[in-house]
């Protein structure tokens, strides 16, 4: 369980504005795909392509690939087929691109064409963030969210390696999940714990070495920025167009920098710092979740620093005796994932007033219920695989492996800046990737594009998951006359289709090209020039 960037939940939080009717009923179940290999080999070290390594050219087998578009099967059992507008496709792309001529995986896509022939730009390419999320899955999903769009693009999404039908990472069965979910303390408070807390972490990442070892060091946003570029290539566009979320957001930022030259209309919302480590992250995520906690509580007419010391007390009674649910227990760390799913849509705090109501009389059912919708456990008790991908991107990206004792140390800090949230976001940063058997890249992804179209940067002031300063980083470093910032004064994790002045602006952006000024401004529905 993580509450790191889960923009799944941004893609489908309407679905929890009428209640909790379903568990895992939101955020869309992925199917693992075809895996390069598999080996019983216990995890080891290994490192990772250079980010800043050229690569040789591609060979014409790859470049020259045309999608063989057919019929989109159901995502999963009883979900229905996407519709007849859909058509589905796979594209190899090198394991390693510093080989291209070796072994290849391959690339889940799904496009429907553009509504008018005239006045067509090209592709249009989403990512819906994670890391992990399947865009296979959920562009049909949300196709109404982009209906203007779809007018003059193909939309076109796509699984990324490690992802569901591209290859997907597994790192663990049903049974192993549940029982790490019902005993394992995600925020220790002996050394037992503390030794539970690490192992179970550890054999998450043996799991994934075990399952999925050969892909393991070909999962990064480096690899997967140069499958874009491919993809682009096959689809026949001369620039790529793209819109990024969330970590899709550090993606777009990552092909931006190895391919500047071939940027179109590139937006990037909800945006991942990228001057920040794995410990940054965590410091801005325990702000951010802050935040949107307190701007949650004022709403209710509750003093912020009041209701934040309630909810902890909470916790921490969920810590010393779990509330029983049917056969399950709400612990506290599935109480405190069922509070961060809620701060990611203004729509859903009233979901988030009611079942911390139920949870104070010992009730625990609807905490529990969110829980399960962000961890994308079904009613059935089988979970989807995101969470495993997530860790794949995210550990073979970044090259920072705190220590236990360096969590620890952080621990004060961050619960000053939350006591809900802190402790937790402390541990995590050496629980996520314990003994990862990859090294890691780099501590921080590069993102400076220089000779680049403009890049818009999209920023909500009350974003938990990806605080808004991240955007204001991430258009300084795309670069002078590239980045262009937009702030959205607002609440959630993204702007687009919740901000009518944030979506309008990037409308024009992507069907017109009109490039707004340098920090734009959308308040109240309407927009301002930056200075």
């Amino acid at each position: 369980m993580s509450i790191r960037i889960r923009v799944a939940v941004l893609a489908v939080t309407g679905l929890l504005v009428a209640g909790c009717t379903s568990a895992g009923g939101g955020a869309p179940a992925t199917t693992p795909g075809p895996r390069t290999t598999t080996t019983d080999a216990e995890p080891s070290v290994t490192a990772v392509p250079s980010a800043t390594a050229t690569t040789p050219p591609l060979p014409a087998s790859l470049t020259g690939q045309r999608p063989v578009w057919k019929a989109c099967p159901a995502p999963g059992p009883g979900r229905a087929e996407p519709g007849a507008n859909w058509r589905c496709a796979n594209v190899k792309v090198p394991l390693d691109h510093a080989k291209p001529a070796g072994a290849t995986i391959p690339i889940a896509l799904i496009r429907k064409e553009a509504d008018r022939k005239a006045g067509r730009i090209g592709s249009l390419l989403f990512n819906f963030g994670g890391p992990g999320a399947s865009g296979v899955d959920i562009l049909p999903q949300v196709e109404e969210d982009y209906g203007k769009l779809a007018e003059r693009y193909d939309l076109v999404g796509f699984d990324p390696r490690g992802v569901s039908r591209s290859s997907g990472v597994v790192c663990r069965t049903d049974a192993e999940q549940a029982a790490a979910e019902a005993t394992v303390d995600l925020t220790p408070d002996s050394a037992a714990e503390e030794a539970a807390y690490l192992k179970d972490n550890a054999a998450f990442a043996a799991g994934c070495a075990r399952r999925s070892g050969t892909l393991l060091p070909h999962t990064t946003t480096t690899e997967t920025a140069r499958d874009l570029d491919l993809i682009r290539r096959v689809l026949g566009d001369d620039k790529l167009h793209y819109f990024g979320i969330s970590y899709g957001t550090q993606l777009g930022g990552t092909y931006a920098h190895l391919f500047p030259k071939n940027v179109g209309r590139l937006v990037l919302d909800a945006v991942v710092d990228p001057t920040a480590d794995s410990v940054g992250h965590a410091r801005h995520q325990t702000i951010g979740f802050q935040r949107a906690l307190g701007n949650y509580l004022k709403s209710t007419g509750q003093d912020p620093e009041d209701g934040t010391e309630r909810i902890a007390r909470l916790l921490r009674k969920l810590d010393r005796a779990p509330l029983t649910v049917g056969e399950r227990k709400l612990t506290e760390g599935l109480a405190l994932t069922g509070i961060a799913v809620t701060l990611y849509g203004q729509s859903n705090w009233p979901l988030l007033t009611a079942a911390l109501a139920e949870a104070e009389k010992g009730r625990g059912g609807a905490l529990l219920e969110l829980a399960d919708y962000y961890n994308d456990r079904d009613e059935n008790g089988h979970y989807a695989t995101q969470t495993h991908s997530q860790r794949a991107i995210s550990c073979a990206d970044s090259s920072t492996r705190p220590t236990a004792a360096e969590a620890k140390a952080l621990i004060p800090e961050l619960r000053r800046l939350s006591p809900v949230f802190g402790e937790f976001l402390a541990w995590d940063t050496a629980g996520w990737c314990a003994e990862w058997p990859v090294k890691g890249e780099r501590a921080t992804p590069e993102a400076s594009a220089p000779g680049a179209a403009p890049v818009l940067v999209v920023g909500t002031t009350g974003d938990p998951a990806t605080p808004y300063e991240g955007a204001e980083r991430m258009a300084k470093e795309l670069g002078d006359g590239v980045g262009v910032l937009v702030t959205n004064e607002g609440e959630g994790h993204g702007a687009y289709g919740t901000s009518s002045c944030a979506t309008a602006t990037i409308d024009a952006y992507l069907l017109d090209g009109k490039v707004p000024a340098y920090g734009t401004t959308c308040s109240s529905g309407a927009a301002r020039s930056g200075a």
